[in-house]
């Protein structure tokens, strides 16, 4: 996995804050044209051929950024068409990936090679333990490419580390063999597979793969340019982990943005996880297997697309997102509810779910912070309009789940908790057989888990696909932040609604 800190995410980053600048002057229809040109001056030292190359890729980064797909790309229409289009969408439009053919590098197949660290060993292990014979070692070792099956056994039996596997690692990442080449040899997704996890994204060094942006449509509404209604953010508990902020801050951080009101996500990951447990009881008293959550928007596609059948498994709560734009419309009728958070899949949920109107990502809210020039550490702390438990805040880190369920039931020895931290590869093997259990596939013993905890991201939602901070600095942020002001009560969101306005 790449590190947050890297030039594509820097790319990608600047273009969300020129058109963030660009709509508050009122300006994105003319000014659009020049954020290439702006972003690869003459004189740069060109990343690809030419400068020129260069703005044609920043010329279809911007493209994305402004909501639309790249698959159907006219390169004569002008980026100030896509713009009055943009501000004109009523609503966002799936699917929520879209790939630069012209920025994807068309990588070779994933293959194994030798180095010059190689030493031909007197032990060659590398060739003894090739399942095919495609080793040969004189004074080094060689691999005969028509007879290796990729397997890897000569890389792990290398005492030298001298063979390695060159990935294609868009590919490698996704979870699902949702991503393949094309006759030109560029990548292609089978949005009928993808579970929108987002590792592709994350994972393709030339960000040849791009999440669809919203912040036009948001901001659209923010500043009255369709109709006057409220629009209100709702921010999950993972982005108080990517602004370094105490309690309060974020709320009005995000006033000053220009929302209307906001609310923590964690209040609705309260009445999720009342939810889970009551209706884990139940299912345990008549006698199920196992019961799965259902938080995660990516893990829930994984099952009914990969491995239907675990479906009946999975929980019937609604999401903390939901649960959370369910009180935003109770409170403001009408209004427009602004998921924010970690999550490429959350967006595909936004759309399924009437009662959010758009999800916005944390690198957005964060261009959209620095366009206004808002620093949340300099901010007085707003007040909450309900103080969520500690356990509703650690829905954002993995095993959090299952803690908020387990402390919320009546006997919590009838709870035999497993976490799948990610859905990786070897995540997915986990799913299926847990899948196998539940049809019978697999035995069952008095061991096994029958609450499953299944997040997508490797450490929970701070891990998430469009974070802007170390995972791991972000899970000791969190546990600072949990500790700086939640409810100390594990009942329901109504027993930590201690602080409304």
């Amino acid at each position: 996995m790449l590190n947050i800190n890297n030039n594509v995410a820097n790319l990608k980053h600047e273009i969300l804050v020129q058109i963030a600048r660009l709509m508050l002057e009122d300006n994105l229809v003319d000014g659009v044209h020049y954020i290439p040109r702006k972003m690869i001056p003459n004189g740069s030292v060109p990343a690809r051929c030419c400068i020129y190359h260069d703005r044609e890729l920043i010329r279809q980064r911007v493209i994305a950024r402004l909501g639309w797909s790249l698959e159907d790309y006219n390169d004569e229409k002008p980026l100030a068409s896509y713009a009055k289009e943009a501000l004109k969408r009523k609503e966002p439009q799936g699917p929520m990936l879209t790939v630069l053919h012209e920025a994807c590098n068309a990588c070779v197949k994933s293959h194994y090679i030798v180095t010059n660290a190689c030493q031909g060993c007197l032990a060659r292990p590398c060739m003894m333990n090739c399942p095919k014979k495609a080793i040969e070692v004189t004074r080094h070792a060689s691999i005969d490419p028509d007879k290796c099956i990729n397997c890897g056994m000569c890389m792990q039996n290398c005492p030298y580390h001298a063979i390695i596997k060159i990935p294609v690692p868009c590919e490698e990442a996704c979870p699902v063999g949702a991503i393949s080449k094309d006759e030109t040899g560029r990548e292609h997704i089978d949005y009928s597979k993808c579970i929108f996890c987002g590792n592709c994204m994350r994972n393709c060094p030339f960000g040849a793969m791009m999440d669809k942006s919203q912040l036009v449509d948001v901001m659209a509404h923010m500043l009255k340019k369709r109709g006057k209604k409220k629009v209100v953010a709702m921010y999950a508990p993972a982005i108080a982990a990517q602004f370094r902020v105490k309690p309060g801050q974020l709320e009005a951080a995000l006033m000053q943005a220009g929302f209307d009101r906001v609310w923590e996500v964690a209040v609705g990951a309260d009445v999720c996880a009342d939810n889970e447990a009551k209706e884990f009881e139940e299912r345990m008293a008549r006698g199920d297997k196992l019961m799965t959550t259902s938080c995660c928007p990516a893990y829930v596609r994984a099952v009914r697309v990969h491995v239907p059948e675990l479906a009946p498994c999975i929980s019937e709560t609604k999401t903390p997102m939901h649960y959370t734009a369910e009180i935003a419309k109770k409170a403001d009728p009408g209004c427009i509810a602004v998921f924010i958070g970690p999550c490429l899949a959350k967006r595909r949920e936004g759309l399924d779910d009437k009662l959010v109107d758009y999800v916005l990502s944390i690198e957005e809210i964060g261009a959209l912070l620095m366009a206004k020039n808002i620093d949340i550490a300099s901010l007085e702390p707003a007040p909450l309009s309900i103080i969520p438990t500690a356990s509703g805040r650690n829905f954002a880190t993995s095993g959090g789940v299952a803690e908020s369920v387990k402390i919320r039931l009546h006997d919590q020895s009838i709870l035999r908790p497993a976490v799948i931290n990610g859905l990786n590869k070897a995540g997915m093997l986990q799913l299926k057989n847990f899948g196998k259990i539940q049809s019978g596939a697999m035995p069952s013993t008095p061991a096994t888990p029958n609450l499953v905890e299944v997040m997508a991201c490797e450490g929970g939602c701070v891990g998430g696909p469009s974070v802007i901070t170390n995972p791991k600095v972000a899970q000791v942020l969190l546990k600072g932040y949990v500790a700086s002001g939640a409810a100390d009560t594990a009942g329901d969101a109504s027993d930590s609604s201690v602080h409304k306005d």
